[in-house]
């Protein structure tokens, strides 16, 4: 029986951050525009005045205190708030090609790989800056790799459902050993005009080299004992940006065409229903809460996280337990979870168990449960 291991993680992250106060300064100015520029309209009712956001808000609401993104400049231009990223032509590389290679050149290095030894690279995020051709086949040639590959979106869990389509990978046969990559420019469809959202998102790209057991070094990298997959559908996650959307001018540039959410309703209903996930999985592979080491959740609300943490292991986890890249990184979609394990995995010691867990949109919950070897 063939077993899979991850052998090595990566991670890009962009160099420009803005923190909560330089975020609020701009969107504030951008609500005062706004009432100025419509106070005849509000006096009559006619429209609502926006109201003002704060560091303070933003902290307790989700437990960030800044973010990193692709550009800051245009986010915090009032008149713009909206990333600058110029195209590029079809002879450079991609912009999500550019943060895949680098987040893969530190797995495989980490791992003692080159791209000779991998089959197939995965691109797994919430959003692909072009239809085709695949973004993974790009990387797939920047990089050196033969074999295949081909891009896939499962929202906020996409990163865990690639890691489970590795894993089949690697222990059927198929390959050797698989690159899965999350470029997310969370940015790019955040509306920064909302007060309840305009703070939750940050890029940054993750890499995770799992390749067969038999190929990595005595000791190295975390055996993969598990995973669990479960779909839910729901509206109240949704970004209704597409193809399709020129076939009717009235939808052009309407806040459903970014990222929306109904805040409460996702709190409520996932959070149970990811705690539920993963202890119905440590009981299919014999094991308790009490067993594990770890666990590397989805990093999009602190208070979220606590909620889940308590209701697997039945008490608050501690910071070591379930640690936060949050605060430094915001949420970073399907790359949130694997940052946190990127960054806090090598204290862990033989035979430590630990669970990633991602979770959002769809609803999605990917769940891996891994021992350190």
């Amino acid at each position: 029986m063939i077993k899979a291991v991850i052998s090595g993680t990566g991670l890009y992250t962009p160099p420009a951050t803005i923190d909560n106060d330089e975020l609020v300064e701009a969107f504030n100015q951008y609500v005062e525009q706004f009432n100025s520029e419509h106070a005849d309209e509000i006096a009559r009712g006619d429209v609502a005045a926006l109201q003002p956001s704060s560091s303070a808000f933003i902290e307790k609401a989700s437990g960030i205190k800044r973010r990193h993104v692709i550009n800051k400049d245009g986010i915090l231009n009032p008149e713009r708030m909206t990333p600058s990223i110029p195209e590029r032509s079809n002879d450079e590389r991609s912009v999500q090609c550019e943060m895949a290679v680098a987040a893969c050149n530190e797995a495989l290095a980490q791992a003692g790989k080159t791209a000779d030894d991998v089959d197939a690279v995965i691109v797994a995020c919430s959003n692909l800056q072009r239809a085709y051709p695949a973004i993974a086949i790009e990387v797939q040639q920047a990089l050196g790799v033969n074999g295949f590959a081909y891009d896939m979106n499962v929202a906020c869990s996409s990163a865990t459902f690639g890691l489970q389509a590795a894993v089949n990978s690697v222990e059927n046969g198929a390959a050797r050993s698989v690159l899965v990559v999350s470029p997310e420019i969370c940015s790019g469809h955040l509306n920064f005009r909302d007060r309840d959202s305009h703070f939750i998102f940050g890029d940054a790209c993750t890499a995770i080299l799992v390749e067969r057991e038999e190929n990595t070094q005595p000791g190295s990298g975390f055996e993969i004992l598990g995973t669990s997959l479960k779909t839910q559908f729901s509206n109240n996650i949704r970004n209704n940006f597409g193809f399709l959307n020129r076939a009717d001018e009235s939808g052009v540039g309407k806040p459903d065409k970014l990222f929306i959410q109904q805040g409460r309703k996702v709190f409520k209903e996932v959070s149970p229903l990811v705690a539920e996930t993963i202890q119905h999985q440590l009981e299919g592979l014999s094991l308790t809460p009490d067993n594990l080491r770890r666990m590397w959740l989805h990093q999009a609300n602190l208070n979220m996280n606590q909620l889940i943490a308590r209701k697997v292991l039945g008490r608050d986890a501690d910071a070591d337990e379930a640690p936060v890249i949050l605060d430094e990184y915001a949420n970073t979609s399907s790359a949130g979870s694997i940052i946190a394990f990127h960054k806090h995995k090598s204290d862990l010691v033989s035979g430590d168990i630990g669970v990633i867990c991602s979770f959002g949109a769809g609803y999605s919950i990917g769940s891996v449960v891994v021992r350190r070897r």
